[in-house]
């Protein structure tokens, strides 16, 4: 049976964590479905790990849109979320929805956006016309060169103060999930707390609703240095489908994300 918002939201209700792995292609879907992640994000880190990029800015709407087909086609029990890449939605909440319309026919049950208040009118007119929403703040690695680098957010008291306005407006504009990437544990925590819709942490500690990591990157298959709040599941793993299935019980569990992973 198909995972659906729904399922997510019972989750979420209950206290019960749910998982999230990045993932490109039909193969690898079948494999983390069945090992146990509710979610699959067809991410814009394709830029990185598949294209071999150093940020996620080249990736185009034609490779999302492919990716999500390849990712469609391998599921028959996850709930599938689509980045939009960058340049697709922000320019107007109607190119917004052209561009998201395409990701949903191509299989997607979600699109996330990345950015805070600026993108709450964009949301809540995807979400008034059935396309239900994911909104990422913290690090939001399209606006890497604006951020100046991959480097924690909300480590001081305004820039705190204004994620979690953030939070409060884009899930008042109709977000139905939120992604925090790379901010403090205690503030994702208070976010967490403030919010009535399930947050997924990247990065954020671990009282987030749910967690998200790169999948090259939790199988241990990275390029330079690991970033802080990764963890190499293959290590005392038989198989990937074994590393996987325990990425989701550390998850589920509270044993992932540790001190050790989080700012």
């Amino acid at each position: 049976m198909r995972i659906t918002q729904n399922t997510l939201f019972k989750m979420y209700e209950n206290s019960e964590k749910f998982t999230v792995l990045t993932c490109y292609d039909a193969i690898f879907a079948s494999i983390l479905e069945n090992s146990g992640v509710e979610v699959l994000l067809i991410g814009d880190s394709m830029g990185n790990v598949l294209h071999g990029e150093s940020t996620t800015l080249s990736v185009t709407l034609n490779d999302m849109i492919y990716h999500t087909r390849c990712v469609a086609r391998g599921s028959n029990k996850a709930f599938i979320m689509a980045d939009m890449p960058f340049g697709t939605y922000q320019a107007s909440p109607e190119q917004a929805f052209e561009n998201a319309s395409k990701l949903i026919a191509a299989g997607a049950h979600m699109v996330k956006i990345e950015g805070g208040h600026v993108m709450a009118e964009t949301i809540n007119f995807l979400t008034q016309r059935g396309i239900p929403v994911c909104a990422h703040i913290g690090l939001t690695p399209q606006s890497i060169h604006q951020l100046g680098g991959y480097k924690v957010q909300g480590s001081d008291k305004n820039t705190a103060r204004q994620l979690q306005q953030d939070a409060k407006i884009l899930e008042k504009s109709g977000a139905n999930m939120l992604l925090m990437e790379m901010i403090p544990a205690k503030l994702a925590k208070k976010i967490t707390q403030t919010i009535s819709i399930p947050s997924i942490g990247i990065g954020a500690g671990a009282d987030c609703s749910a967690q998200v990591l790169v999948l090259h990157d939790m199988l241990g298959i990275y390029q330079g240095k690991q970033s802080t709040f990764v963890k190499n599941f293959m290590v005392g793993a038989s198989s990937i489908q074994n590393a996987v299935a325990n990425y989701v019980q550390a998850v589920k569990t509270g044993k992932f994300p540790s001190k050790e992973h989080e700012f």
